[in-house]
């Protein structure tokens, strides 16, 4: 993806978190990595921003009020089947079953809070 004059569009990535501060938080250290992002508190929000920011990258909270992480993370990959879309579950929950809930909901990764900045920058920074 490029930017008018031929240089690299910064990534697009989306982050949902019913946590308002976790969700800025996360919005404010992509905006610092100059990276285009957007954020929402629940899953009808985050598939309406999708629609629009067509993002590369998703962190996903598993324990959103309206659905849970792993049905908007197939809904995200239903809707955007044309682009390879990432999609990285962040949750407490570090037990195999939320982990299986993540890999077969198509999930790349899936990060326990909290999560390492260092660690969530190298992720971002592999989309470039």
């Amino acid at each position: 993806m490029t930017a008018a004059g031929g240089d690299p569009a910064p990534a697009r990535i989306l982050v949902v978190d019913d946590e308002l501060d976790t969700a800025q938080s996360l919005a404010m250290l992509f905006r610092a990595m100059g990276k285009q992002v957007e954020f929402a508190i629940n899953g009808t929000a985050a598939l309406d921003i999708a629609r629009r920011l067509k993002p590369d990258i998703a962190f996903v909270d598993v324990g959103l009020p309206d659905m849970d992480g792993w049905t908007l993370a197939r809904r995200l990959r239903e809707e955007s089947p044309r682009r390879k879309l990432r999609v990285v579950t962040i949750t407490g929950r570090s037990d195999p079953e939320a982990r299986r809930k993540s890999a077969d909901a198509g999930c790349e990764d899936h990060l326990v809070k909290p999560v390492d900045p260092a660690y969530i920058e190298k992720l971002v920074s592999e989309d470039d």
